[in-house]
């Protein structure tokens, strides 16, 4: 957290009451003629001594007219109080919040220029507040809990990184609301996953994401790139907003390899076709559940036909590159997507063919 360095706030607060007391004192007038004086009640006068009723602006004019201080002076007094008063119970909330707090990836969120450095705690605070869209520590749980994990896998131990893998969505949130997307349509969606396959050759990374971007948006998906957050272990994660007609496919580039992000892709993909609106999917390694499996296995086909891989196999001699380059071409992918399925399958070395993949920077 950010530390005070441009301005003092003091620890205690001084209501306009007791300055009004001290008037009171001094001009030897007691609260029932000061009610005589001003046209208020007595209760009226009372109250406001006791802070259990604020000076308005027509109180104001009264009192400059009894005691020659102009209408502001009193004005600014409640006006000060009002503002010191919200500032310390934020302080109590950020007391509260100090375990919270040290889990949150402030200063990681800071270099990315997800949230701005504050000059003070309190600050600071807000403008965590205010990243993750909530009131309050217990509101950011509540989002974790009902609508950024929904369904999400129970093999998870999410406890250590929880706030990070938050963050992560919620900047994709973010980013989400400036991608303008037409409503969800299964069919193009569909149909545009065999456009991206066609990318899979390319080399430059950044002109692949702007392409995804514009075909996602045009079936009702908003297709973005954010990369993790420490302890977060995440590869993407796919969820639905805007009544369900807008669906999200956040990838975090974990693997730079052209093979490990196409899989990724595809595999989202199919959470977004098949698996409903109502879950949440954040892909890691330590989710096993039918749905990942599925998903899993679409990716592998749509990427390399079965049949396809079978008759190579049928042929291939286990070890040559050049074959498996000559495949690649002739079903019209990239030849590391190859490589990396070959390996991730036990059929070829993890230490051979690597540089036949596209590494994005």
């Amino acid at each position: 957290m950010g530390k005070d360095t441009a301005t003092f706030y003091p620890d205690y607060n001084v209501y306009p009451g007791e300055i009004l007391e001290e008037y009171l004192d001094s001009y030897n007038m007691s609260q029932k003629e000061l009610a005589t004086r001003t046209g208020l009640t007595p209760k009226t006068i009372n109250e406001i001594i006791k802070a259990k009723a604020p000076i308005t602006p027509e109180t104001a004019v009264r009192l400059e007219r009894v005691f020659g201080r102009p209408a502001h002076f009193w004005n600014n007094l409640e006006q000060n109080y009002q503002e010191q008063k919200i500032r310390l119970e934020k302080q109590g909330q950020l007391e509260k919040s100090k375990g919270w707090l040290k889990k949150v990836p402030v200063v990681e969120m800071i270099e990315r220029g997800w949230i701005k450095r504050c000059e003070n705690d309190i600050e600071q605070y807000e403008a965590i507040l205010s990243f993750f869209g909530v009131d309050s520590p217990e509101a950011q749980e509540r989002i974790w809990e009902t609508h950024q994990v929904a369904n999400f896998r129970e093999s998870y131990r999410f406890q250590k990184n929880q706030l990070s893998i938050s963050a992560w969505l919620r900047r994709g949130e973010i980013l989400a609301q400036g991608i303008d997307c037409v409503p969800y349509n299964k069919k193009r969606f569909s149909d545009i996953l065999h456009q991206a396959r066609a990318m899979t050759s390319e080399s430059d990374f950044q002109s692949i994401i702007h392409s995804l971007e514009e075909i996602c948006a045009r079936a009702g998906v908003a297709f973005l790139i954010v990369p993790e957050l420490k302890q977060t272990h995440v590869w993407g994660a796919t969820r639905w907003i805007r009544g369900k007609n807008k669906a999200i496919m956040q990838l975090s580039c974990r693997y730079k390899s052209n093979d490990h992000f196409w899989f990724t892709f595809f595999h989202e993909a199919f959470h977004i076709l098949e698996h409903g609106k109502s879950s949440v999917f954040i892909e890691s390694n330590t989710v096993h559940s039918e749905q990942e499996k599925e998903a899993d296995i679409f990716a592998s086909n749509f990427l390399i036909p079965p049949d396809k891989m079978k008759d190579f196999l049928g042929h291939w001699d286990g070890q040559s590159l050049e074959p498996i380059r000559i495949f690649a071409q002739q079903i019209g992918i990239a030849t590391g997507i190859v490589i990396g399925r070959l390996q991730h399958d036990n059929r070829l070395s993890h230490q051979n063919g690597n540089k036949l993949k596209i590494f994005y920077a």
